[in-house]
């Protein structure tokens, strides 16, 4: 009893292990891929959520944020909108208003949203106090946790703007609100104060409804508020699912495609599994029979070649752990965010959870051929042994002989037909590896699409500043006379502003006109701007003169073609709940102006929003850019340099521009996606190899005889190769158009997890000759996975083959 133990039992699995190291080394490492995906995409969806819904929980956080109009609603009417039916609470009316402070080294931080509460706590939105006190009288004011740093803390005193007579601020504690509900919170009594005519005061109230989970049960608690309010009074709604959105998006771009990737890892190896699993019965059917004939029981022989694949694969598990691990911490590390002090990591159950699923999907995968080694009959496995069947695939010899090639060739066309299982599963490996080629090489591409569409002003030759620092390197000296052609002596009209050199945009302007080369130019700046409805700053991009060449991919719509007109981002439309023809109320320094939007643009700059706009339509916006296109035959450089010598004597600046990158989150995107899809390929690769090398392992008699008959050891090699060309053509024809698809299903749920649809340039990426290429990649790897043992069989001595049975 004891010959069959635990000890006879680990000794046939390390014998099948050891003697079969291809297949080992191809069940270990195509699990350690899966394993990796898999753990990857599990933190980051794990990562994506529960940092903002547990801050949000703990806080009772807003789901509509309602900015009203205090001249059309009471406080009264404001009060009983909390309690109609749907309504499970609600907070307010707040006073609200926005503000652009200064702080004490003169530096203006962003356009701030005001709140005016006693205290942090509510029925709604129960901010959390980081670190100091909440405000409790006019002078002092409480900001978001996110603006604290070196040069603002507790005790730091800001300016409530830039003007001489301004009230000074002094901030008493910094606060985290997981709905964002505003930036800032001061007294009542404060905010009334700051309220101007440029920065009207509103009404704010904070929303939870019964059902308000889905964007369709959002809207709908919307169209009820605005029934009770008015529509004139509602000036605008913040969602609670944008604010998850925005704080969720840095993990949940990446999800959609690990997840695609891992997927195509997960069924690759469940085929592999199988397939070594098999071919290992296959080729050992001799070594089944003397097992049972010693006294194996067919469960027993079950659960060796069961073990013979768990061994591999749970070393394969193991170091997929480790590297989903490693793989996760640049993404994880880009989502962090403030949510209560919240730290991502890899969640410890998905370093559980994914490699127990694996261990049992290879264990099933391993299964089903060991079922087939435990029924054989001891008899007819001795008896058979590791001889093919006779007669199959004969008509596929026959049929193949016919065709005008080399008889090595048409000899390794027919070998496929002989195992249909195993060559099915040599198909499939290469039809995965080529689809996830194939939508590596769309999801880059696309990414590259994304990052060159979010930077429009690299698509310039130059671009030509209104400002210098003081401290730049001093231009070049006028000529003799006085000054430059067309410019004032140095210094004549320079001004001077926090550390700047401030040129006069006119000037700046009338320099690049008059410049030989300019083919067309348009002024830019970009400020910060309240819009009615939306909390916190908005920023703006303001364009003068012809700016369509330095437009963003556009969704829907059109770009601005002159005054009363805005351009908005996918979030912006959603977080207003507006749509293209609306009209928006723009406040800039302190002009206010209705802008109506007509397109809708292509945006990825996270949870900022940013709209853009004629610099008409604000008096007071004045250029602090030029973008230049230069003239075909002239050198950027070479027009840089002339316009800066013209143009740093009034204080600007002028510079080439450089093609634009990807970066951050896009890099470490393609980057992953490039690793993983490597990984992919070498598993289908490494597939190849294992059927080829059991294929060459069976038939090793056979191409023995052929050798003694007069066949070469190139004509051996072609042999092998041809068996595997067919499969690697098919493979392709079917790898390429599932690649293809599955970009079309991934890069819009990408699109989605950051808040935008996506424009035609960003998903219309595949050229033919690229298709055609990649096709051929099919090829390519059966080939390549074949190389070896072709190269094994060329070798083989005649004789030594010959003697194999």
């Amino acid at each position: 009893m004891s010959l069959f133990g635990t000890g006879a039992m680990s000794r046939v699995v390390r014998s099948g292990v050891g003697r079969r190291r291809v297949q080992t080394v191809v069940i270990a490492l195509a699990t350690m891929m899966a394993v990796a995906s898999a753990v990857v995409a599990g933190s980051l969806m794990v990562a994506a959520a529960a940092p903002f819904d547990h801050a949000f929980e703990k806080q009772q956080g807003a789901h509509i944020t309602a900015q009203l109009d205090p001249a059309e609603v009471s406080a009264a009417q404001l009060a009983a909108t909390g309690k109609p039916a749907g309504v499970t609470a609600s907070s307010g009316p707040y006073p609200s208003t926005v503000f652009r402070p200064v702080d004490q080294a003169g530096f203006r931080l962003p356009t701030l949203t005001l709140v005016g509460r006693s205290g942090p706590d509510g029925d709604v939105d129960r901010v959390e106090l980081k670190s100091g006190r909440w405000a409790q009288k006019p002078g002092e004011i409480v900001l978001a946790a996110s603006f604290e740093g070196p040069t603002i803390g507790i005790g730091a005193t800001l300016k409530a703007s830039d003007t001489m007579n301004a009230p000074t601020l002094s901030i008493v504690g910094f606060a985290v609100s997981a709905s964002r509900t505003a930036d800032s919170w001061a007294t009542p009594a404060q905010v009334d104060t700051l309220a101007s005519e440029g920065s009207p005061l509103t009404s704010q109230m904070l929303y939870r409804f019964d059902s308000a989970s889905t964007k369709e049960q959002i809207l709908a608690d919307r169209k009820k508020l605005a029934a009770a309010v008015g529509s004139k009074a509602l000036l605008g709604t913040q969602s609670w699912l944008d604010t998850k959105r925005a704080a969720d998006q840095g993990a949940a771009a990446t999800v959609p495609f690990v997840t695609a990737l891992g997927m195509l890892g997960i069924v690759m190896s469940v085929i592999i599994v199988c397939s070594v699993i098999s071919g290992a019965v296959g080729t050992s059917l001799r070594r089944i029979g003397i097992l049972k004939a010693i006294g194996f029981t067919p469960r027993e022989v079950v659960r060796a070649y069961v073990a013979q694949a768990l061994v591999p694969a749970g070393a394969g598990i193991a170091l997929g752990v480790v590297l989903g691990n490693l793989l996760a911490v640049p993404l994880l590390s880009d989502t962090e965010a403030v949510h209560g002090g919240v730290s991502l990591s890899v969640a410890w159950w998905v370093d559980v959870v994914v490699p127990a699923a694996a261990l049992v999907i290879v264990g099933l995968a391993a299964l089903i051929p060991a079922l087939r080694a435990g029924r054989l009959r001891t008899v007819e496995a001795i008896a058979v042994g590791r001889s093919p069947r006779t007669g199959r695939g004969q008509w596929a010899h026959r049929a193949m002989a016919l065709l005008p090639l080399p008889r090595p060739v048409t000899y390794g066309l027919a070998t496929p037909f002989t195992h249909p299982v195993r060559t099915l599963a040599m198909l499939l490996a290469v039809a995965f590896g080529t689809a996830a080629a194939t939508f590596a090489v769309g999801l880059t591409s696309s990414l590259t699409a994304v990052g060159t569409s979010q930077d429009p002003e690299s698509r310039a030759a130059v671009t030509v500043t209104t400002t210098r620092p003081n401290n730049a390197a001093p231009p070049p000296p006028p000529p003799a006379g006085g000054s430059v052609a067309g410019t004032p002596p140095v210094g004549g009209s320079v001004a001077s502003r926090s550390g700047l050199r401030v040129a006069d945009p006119a000037k700046v302007r009338s320099a690049i006109t008059s410049q030989a080369g300019t083919e067309s130019y348009y002024g830019k700046t970009q400020a910060e701007v309240a819009v009615a409805g939306i909390s916190g700053s908005v920023q703006a991009s303001l364009y003068e003169g012809r700016s369509r060449s330095g437009s963003y991919e556009m969704i829907s719509g059109h770009w601005i073609t002159g005054t009363g007109q805005v351009v908005v981002p996918t979030r912006f439309l959603e977080r207003s709940s507006t749509k293209i023809g609306d009209t928006v109320r723009v406040t800039y320094e302190k002009e206010t102006a209705n802008l109506r939007i007509v397109g809708e643009s292509f945006d990825t700059s996270g949870s900022e929003l940013e709209i853009h706009a004629d610099m008409a339509n604000f008096a007071s916006a004045v250029p602090s850019s030029f973008l230049v296109e230069v003239k075909s035959g002239v050198l950027a450089d070479e027009y840089a340099q002339k316009v800066a010598a013209v143009v740093q004597p009034l204080g600007g600046d002028a510079m080439a521009n450089a093609p634009s990158g990807q970066e951050g989150v896009l890099l470490i995107m393609s980057s992953m996606a490039v690793l993983l899809t490597l990984m992919l390929v070498f598993v289908a690769g490494l597939g190849v190899l294992n059927s080829v090398v059991l294929d060459t392992r069976e038939r090793i008699h056979d191409l023995g005889v052929c050798k003694a008959i007069g066949m070469s050891p190139r004509q051996t090699m072609s042999l092998v190769l041809a068996s595997v060309t067919a499969i690697g053509v098919i493979g392709g024809l079917i790898g390429v158009p599932a690649g293809y698809a599955l970009h079309s299903l991934v890069m819009p749920v990408m699109g989605r997890a950051v808040g935008t649809s996506l424009p035609s340039p960003v998903l219309d990426v595949y050229e033919p000759v690229e298709l055609l290429l990649l096709g051929l990649g099919g090829v390519v790897i059966a080939v390549l996975g074949a190389l070896i043992p072709a190269g094994w069989a060329a070798r083989a001595r005649t004789a030594m083959a010959l003697r194999t049975e």
